[in-house]
């Protein structure tokens, strides 16, 4: 079940404070966007990572390059949708194609291979877990409502897709000027079924600096 990544790492990193691209902040001694590299270039059934960076990054990003064997760089763009759209255009124009995010570095193998199974099955399939807290609706910082949280997830990354149908939301997309939230969204809004994958609560995304602390007792957890 061979699939292709897409892994956008452009961002600036705002929320995280670190004044860099936060994919190149240490962790367990490491960048962090290189504990998610791992991930797939390990992975057998991963056939190409394609790397979306920012053209200051170059020089760290065509070091590295020379460690991995399936990493193909290309520019991003000035939003992520626009970032994860260039990426796919250097991908090869078949089968299934992941979309992930650099800073997702505790994503499971085993979560992947059913990820790309679901996508074969019915062309696009996300990971994501059952919401755990009390949801409020909230207007002016008045309650609105309690929420019924039986039916909602919180999504993660890989998002997966048959190629023709993430490429058919981006150019869909392009041609509505929309910019979505995440690539399902872009599936959604063209009309095609979106199908979940539950994943795990290690999945997390590391986006402020109390991120990090949760990051390095995921590692020594995972270490035991």
């Amino acid at each position: 079940m061979n699939y292709q990544v897409i892994i956008p790492a452009a961002g600036s990193g705002k929320r995280m404070g670190a004044g860099y691209n936060k994919l190149l902040m240490n962790l367990a001694g490491r960048p962090i966007i290189l504990h998610t590299l791992d991930v797939f270039e390990t992975d057998p059934n991963c056939s190409r990572i394609i790397l979306v960076i920012h053209s200051a990054d170059e020089p760290f990003f065509t070091e590295i390059k020379s460690r991995y064997t399936k990493i193909y760089i290309v520019y991003g763009g000035n939003e992520r949708q626009y970032s994860v759209f260039n990426g796919l255009k250097a991908a090869e124009a078949e089968g299934i194609i992941l979309v992930h995010d650099g800073a997702r570095p505790f994503i499971r193998p085993e979560t992947i291979s059913r990820l790309v199974q679901s996508a074969r099955e019915c062309g696009a399939a996300i990971a994501a877990v059952p919401v755990k807290d009390t949801i409020k609706k909230v207007i002016d910082l008045e309650v609105i409502e309690t929420v019924d949280r039986s039916s909602l997830w919180q999504v993660q990354t890989p998002q997966a897709f048959r190629f023709s149908v993430l490429e058919s939301a981006h150019e869909q997309a392009q041609k509505e000027q929309y910019l979505g939230t995440d690539e399902a969204s872009l599936v959604e809004k063209i009309g095609h079924t979106v199908k979940i994958v539950e994943s795990d609560y290690d999945n997390i995304k590391l986006t402020t600096p109390e991120d990090l602390y949760f990051a390095e007792a995921i590692i020594k957890k995972r270490n035991r």
